[in-house]
C-alpha cells in the first residue's frame, strides 16, 4: 500500500466535501432559492427542486457510459480532472449570480453538481489500485471521515464571509477550498493504464456493458425488490438533505450563520449515527436497521410539519443526522449481502446509479407541492415523507437482510432466483 497515495485520495474526499456542505446542503442552496429566485410563493422551492432534479439525471444517464469510457480508452485521470475542475469554475462564478438571475444560477448550479457528482466515479474507481482488499474497508472509511472533516472545515471557512453578508466570497472561498485540496490527486494517485480502445469504441461498449449488467440485475428478485424500495426511500433522503436548510430558512426564520451551525450539527450526528448503527447492523442484519431508520425518517417529517420553534429544530435535525449516516451504512451493506460473488464492481455501479436517480422525483415533488400551495414547505416536507412509506412497504417485502454473517446464504442456490 502505498501511503502517499491513501493521503492524496482522502485529500479529495476532504476537498469535495466543501461541494457538497456549502453549495449543495447550506450557503448556495438557500441563497438561490431565498434570494436570487425568490420564494415568498415557493418559486424558490421549485427552481431549486428543477435545479437538483435535472442535475441527477444528467448524472445518472452519463455516469455508467462514462466510468466505463474512463477505463476502455485509459482516460480515468483526465476525465477525473476535467470534471472536478468543472465543478470548481462553476462553483468561483457562483459569485456573480445575484438577485433576479435566475438562469444562470440555474445552469451554474446544475454544472457544478454535474462535476461534482461526476468526479465521484473516477474517486471510487482508484480505491482497488491504491490498497489491496483486505485494507478498502478502512481507507473508504478513512475518506468518509476526512470528509465529515472537509464539510465542517469549509463551512468554518465561509462562516466570516457569511457573518458579514459577503455570499459571493462563500463561494469563491469554497472554489478554492476545493480547487487547492484536489491537487494531490491528480498529481500523487497512478497513472492511466494504456487505453485498448478508441473513445467512440469505448462508449458503444460501455452502453452495451450497462444495460447487459442492468438485465442481470433485474434478474436477481430479491435484489429487484431492495433497488426498488431503495430506490425511493433515497430519494426522500436526498431530497430532505436538499431542502433542509431552504426549509429551516424560509419556514423558521434561520439566517446563514446559524444555517451553518445546523449543518455541523447534523454532520456530527450523522458520523456518530453511522458509528453506533454498525454493530447492530452485523448482528440484527441490515434489513432490521434500514426499517427502524424509515420509521425515524417518517417521524422526523412528521415532526418537520409540526415544529414551531428553532430550538425544536436543532433538535430535530440532530435527530435527522443520526438516522443519515446510519440508513446509508446499513443500506450499502444490505447491497453487499445480495450480490453474487465476483461481480461486486459491476452491481455496485448499478447501486450508485440507483442512488443518483434518487434524487430527480424528490425535489420535484417538494418544489411543485410547496409552489402549488402558496409556498407551503410544510405540506411539501410532508409529501416526502410518503417516499419514505412507500420505501418502507416495499422492503418488507425483501426475504434478506438478516444477520451479515449468513450473507453467503441469500443468493445460495440457482443463479438468478426468483426468475
Amino acid at each position: 500500500m502505498n501511503r502517499r497515495q491513501v493521503v492524496a485520495w482522502t485529500l479529495y474526499d476532504f476537498a469535495n466535501s466543501s461541494f457538497a456542505a456549502v453549495i449543495a446542503a447550506t450557503i448556495y442552496a438557500t441563497y438561490y432559492a431565498q434570494a436570487v429566485v425568490g420564494n415568498t410563493r415557493g418559486e424558490g422551492d421549485l427552481w431549486w427542486g428543477r435545479l437538483i432534479s435535472t442535475s441527477m439525471a444528467i448524472v445518472a444517464l452519463t455516469s455508467p457510459i462514462l466510468g466505463g469510457v474512463a477505463d476502455r480508452a485509459g482516460i480515468r485521470k483526465r476525465l477525473f480532472f476535467a470534471t472536478t475542475y468543472l465543478s470548481v469554475g462553476a462553483t468561483a462564478f457562483m459569485a456573480t449570480v445575484e438577485q433576479g438571475m435566475v438562469l444562470r444560477g440555474f445552469v451554474l448550479g446544475v454544472l457544478g453538481m454535474v462535476g461534482f457528482e461526476g468526479a465521484m466515479v473516477f474517486y471510487n474507481a482508484y480505491l482497488p489500485d491504491i490498497a489491496s482488499r483486505q485494507w478498502q474497508g478502512r481507507i473508504s472509511a478513512y475518506g468518509f471521515a476526512v470528509g465529515y472533516a472537509g464539510s465542517i472545515t469549509a463551512l468554518l471557512v465561509a462562516l466570516p464571509f457569511a457573518r458579514v453578508g459577503a455570499i459571493g466570497w462563500c463561494f469563491l472561498s469554497t472554489a478554492a477550498f476545493f480547487g487547492l485540496f484536489a491537487l494531490p490527486s491528480f498529481l500523487i494517485l497512478p497513472a492511466d493504464r494504456p487505453g485498448r480502445v478508441g473513445v467512440i469504441e469505448a462508449v458503444c461498449e460501455s452502453v452495451c456493458g450497462t444495460v447487459r449488467t442492468f438485465r442481470d440485475v433485474l434478474a436477481f428478485r430479491e435484489l429487484r425488490r431492495f433497488l426498488g424500495a431503495y430506490l425511493l426511500y433515497e430519494d426522500g433522503v436526498n431530497t430532505v438533505i436538499f431542502f433542509s436548510s431552504i426549509f429551516a430558512a424560509r419556514t423558521l426564520g434561520f439566517g446563514m450563520v446559524q444555517l451553518i451551525g445546523l449543518y455541523i450539527l447534523v454532520q456530527v450526528a450523522a458520523l456518530i449515527g453511522a458509528f453506533l448503527w454498525g454493530k447492530p447492523t452485523d448482528r440484527f442484519g441490515p434489513k432490521v436497521v434500514v426499517l427502524c431508520m424509515l420509521v425515524l425518517w417518517i417521524g422526523v417529517t412528521i415532526a418537520a410539519y409540526l415544529v414551531e420553534a428553532q430550538r425544536q429544530f436543532y433538535i430535530l435535525a440532530a435527530v435527522a443526522g443520526s438516522g443519515l449516516g446510519a440508513i446509508q451504512a446499513a443500506s450499502r451493506t444490505f447491497m453487499a449481502t445480495l450480490i453474487p460473488k465476483g461481480r461486486e464492481g459491476e452491481f455496485f455501479g448499478c447501486y450508485a446509479i440507483c442512488g443518483k436517480t434518487a434524487s430527480i422525483l424528490g425535489p420535484l415533488v417538494f418544489g411543485a407541492v410547496s409552489y402549488a400551495l402558496a409556498g407551503n414547505q410544510r405540506a411539501a416536507i410532508l409529501a416526502v415523507g410518503l417516499f419514505f412509506v412507500m420505501g418502507l412497504i416495499l422492503l418488507l417485502r425483501v426475504r434478506a437482510g438478516g444477520p451479515t454473517s449468513q450473507a453467503g446464504e441469500i443468493i445460495a442456490g440457482a443463479p438468478y432466483p426468483g426468475m
